[in-house]
């Protein structure tokens, strides 16, 4: 069990992230809108694992995760990024993204990424 810090400004996603993850076993310790409200909430909480959405307002995915690795060297953090966002999602993974899923979300590949990044 992982203990999980959902990030994406749309409160379904985040919603529907959160129910394939506690099905899964997974406890959910925060949440969070954008990406300046993951470092805080990454910084207070400390989760085992982050999903992190790409496209946010304040702040986006791929920033918050350069400023959370830049403090946080070992943190797991999983993007989320819709169809068409190739370019991105490498960019995330040049910042320290462990994995990428893509909405519409799948439950099995969303668990497989986080069993896999939490190795």
């Amino acid at each position: 069990m992982a203990r999980v810090l959902i990030v994406d400004d749309a409160a379904f996603m985040r919603l529907m992230l959160k129910g394939i993850l506690i099905k899964a076993g997974h406890e959910i310790v925060g949440e969070a809108s954008n990406g300046m409200e993951a470092i805080e909430e990454y910084n207070r909480l400390q989760p085992d694992i982050v999903t992190m959405d790409i496209t946010m307002p304040v702040m986006n995915g791929i920033d918050a995760v350069k400023k959370i690795r830049e403090n946080h060297s070992k943190a797991k953090i999983i993007m989320c990024s819709a169809v068409g966002q190739q370019q991105m999602v490498t960019m995330a993974i040049v910042a320290g993204a462990k994995d990428f899923v893509v909405k519409p979300f799948e439950g099995d590949r969303v668990i497989k990424a986080l069993e896999n990044a939490l190795k």
